[in-house]
């Protein structure tokens, strides 16, 4: 492929003109993706203690609810939410990132909690520590750490996937990005620009990934 059929694909001034406006997007891809995953983190959480209750019901109705929402995409997930039940766009988007987003958590914490030496817990109950305080205070803490590069993917995952949102016209970069391309006809080079600026935000959430795991192996 030569210097013209390339010039062809990717047009630099439009996408020098155009890096800007798509940026205007960032914060709400930014908002979709630290509001979903934070709430995610909570579900998650206590899918993960429900999935490990000696209590049938609870075990049962985690072990569901994860299984049906990893195995339904996300976009459909959106549509159904959206469209079926006639929420507004940015709702169903945070409803439908959390809902998929707690069921891959939920998985990432019950493997860390059972990676928690059995030490740990017994002790914590020799101190005389009650099941919550116990979880609180010893099990989560070191569940937290061990789940830190399972949890990293899943919000790196969830930032690229805020992109769905446009789908049912969440102004988020994507959107941003399709609106410029749609003026100016230009669909490829908007493309590769949005493609590089994820890539970009995934590296700087990996940095933030190893930082953190660096401090708390000092902690």
């Amino acid at each position: 492929m030569n210097f013209s059929s390339i010039s062809s694909l990717f047009d630099w001034h439009l996408a020098i003109r155009a890096f800007p406006n798509v940026l205007l997007g960032l914060p709400m891809s930014i908002f979709l993706t630290v509001i979903s995953f934070a709430i995610s983190l909570v579900i998650g959480v206590l899918l993960t203690l429900a999935r490990l209750s000696k209590y049938r019901l609870l075990s049962g109705f985690s072990r569901a609810y994860v299984s049906f929402l990893r195995g339904v995409p996300l976009l459909v997930m959106l549509f159904v939410i959206y469209f079926g039940f006639g929420a507004d766009a940015l709702p169903a988007a945070i409803i439908a990132f959390t809902l998929g987003c707690s069921a891959f958590v939920s998985e990432v914490f019950r493997s860390a909690f059972l990676g928690v030496e059995k030490v740990q817990i017994e002790s914590a109950f020799s101190l005389g520590m009650s099941y919550s305080k116990a979880i609180r205070y010893v099990i989560l803490p070191q569940a937290f750490r061990i789940a830190i590069p399972a949890l990293g993917n899943i919000v790196i995952d969830l930032f690229k996937g805020t992109s769905l949102a446009a789908m049912i016209t969440v102004s988020e970069m994507f959107m941003q990005a399709k609106i410029i391309a749609g003026a100016n006809q230009d669909y490829m080079t908007l493309y590769i620009l949005i493609a590089v600026i994820y890539w970009l935000g995934c590296e700087i959430i990996s940095i933030g990934q190893n930082l953190l795991e660096k401090h708390l192996t000092y902690v």
